[in-house]
């Protein structure tokens, strides 16, 4: 599937040139995508550089955490809720434990973090699998919330901010939180209408009631401020909840006599290896998405679509993100280029910009994490995984375009 992708921007970037030099007479189209491909090589490196340090200091405090016993205790604490979401797993089955850790790495923005323990949490929904090649309904949900990517700090699109020049990188952390709360949402009720999950049970309520009450409530004090005073909160409480999370994870590892620095150091080896693995796919993605721009094929396309918008008569800001939604569902890196090369051609606090870091902070590749996740257990039968996973994440994209406008507009 990424090859296909990735080839596909090339041929369609040389068609474009192609027709932009015999037809349009423009001969400099190809020393201008040239040109890209070596900047873009740069650029994935100085990228690169920033996300070997943001990856290798999440992993660290995250290791310190897991010592902490913070993730053992939020394993318990939803182990109630799980029961009822996935009764087929039995009580204190280690699954629970690598779920609500895969959940932890997610909602710290940590999707590459996310994905080799996400990978343990499917084997071991596999061992109690009765089936070696069809999909359980506990597979099925682990899959769609996962592919709804509930992000509660998303501290990589923090640093890819910082990284372009953002004054204030953590802007967008309260519509990240609106959309991806709105991708989770849709995606735990699609799956619980395909498996008749009792959504009504008093335990599964007792879990959803309160945080749809508080997101509510939220919403509500949100909706009296202006756009100034939403940005103004939005940064406010991005930078507490980060500095916030480390010093809980300190304070409580200490109170538990863990030996925090060495933890930390143990976890960020952790990091820096997951780190190294990325560049070649961050450089082969970058510069595939910079000789489309530099051909005109990409703003061919999002003329497009710009044009029909205007004849339907809605605001067209928001079509240069798109490129980063489209992807999205196939490829994360692909996606992630997207978004760089967004924030560079449009400015890195450009409406656009904004929109396409929200998009990519609440939703996930559908397709990636299908394949991946389900190909790692040899699952060939997805049932009704991709259906909904696909419905979550259309619903994060428009949740996030919706925000945009409400925070940015």
């Amino acid at each position: 599937m990424l090859n296909g992708l990735w080839l596909s921007f090339f041929i369609v970037a040389a068609v474009s040139a192609l027709a932009q030099w015999l037809i349009g007479g423009n001969a400099g189209v190809f020393s201008a995508m040239v040109e890209s491909i070596f900047g873009m090589a740069k650029l994935s490196v100085e990228v690169m550089v920033l996300l070997f340090g943001t990856l290798t200091l999440w992993l660290g405090f995250l290791r310190i955490a897991e010592k902490a016993g913070i993730v053992d205790w939020l394993a318990k604490a939803l182990g109630p809720l799980f029961l009822r979401l996935m009764p087929e797993v039995p009580p204190g089955h280690p699954a629970i434990g690598l779920i609500t850790l895969n959940f932890a790495a997610n909602g710290l923005g940590l999707d590459n973090a996310a994905t080799p323990i996400g990978l343990k949490a499917m084997r071991a929904l596999q061992d109690i699998n009765p089936s070696a090649t069809t999909a359980s309904n506990a597979q099925i949900l682990f899959l769609v919330l996962n592919a709804s990517s509930l992000t509660l700090l998303p501290v990589t699109i923090f640093m890819y901010r910082a990284q372009q020049g953002a004054p204030d990188p953590t802007l967008v952390f309260l519509p990240i939180l609106l959309a991806t709360s709105a991708s989770t949402l849709v995606g735990l009720l699609s799956v619980a209408v395909m498996q008749r999950l009792r959504l009504w049970d008093p335990v599964v309520l007792a879990y959803l009631i309160p945080g749809a009450l508080l997101l509510g409530g939220f919403m509500a004090l949100l909706a009296t401020l202006s756009a100034t005073a939403l940005a103004s909160l939005s940064s406010i409480l991005g930078n507490l909840t980060l500095f916030g999370l480390i010093m809980l994870f300190l304070l409580i590892g200490a109170l538990r006599k863990v030996k925090v620095y060495e933890a930390f150091i143990e976890g960020a080896k952790e990091g820096f290896d997951v780190a190294k693995n990325l560049l070649p796919y961050l450089v082969a993605m970058l510069c595939a998405v910079g000789v489309l721009r530099a051909s005109g094929a990409l703003d061919f396309g999002l003329d497009g679509i710009r044009h029909l918008v205007e004849w339907l008569g809605w605001d067209t800001r928001f079509v240069d993100a798109l490129p980063t939604a489209l992807v999205k569902p196939f490829s994360g890196s692909a996606a992630r280029a997207m978004l760089i090369e967004t924030m560079q051609t449009q400015g890195v606090d450009s409406f656009p910009a904004l929109a396409a870091a929200v998009v990519q902070g609440s939703t996930e590749t559908t397709f990636y994490v299908l394949a991946v996740y389900f190909g790692a257990v040899g699952i060939q039968r997805a049932r009704h995984a991709v259906g909904c996973a696909l419905l979550a994440e259309f619903a994060g994209v428009v949740a996030a375009i919706l925000v945009c406008y409400w925070f940015f507009g």
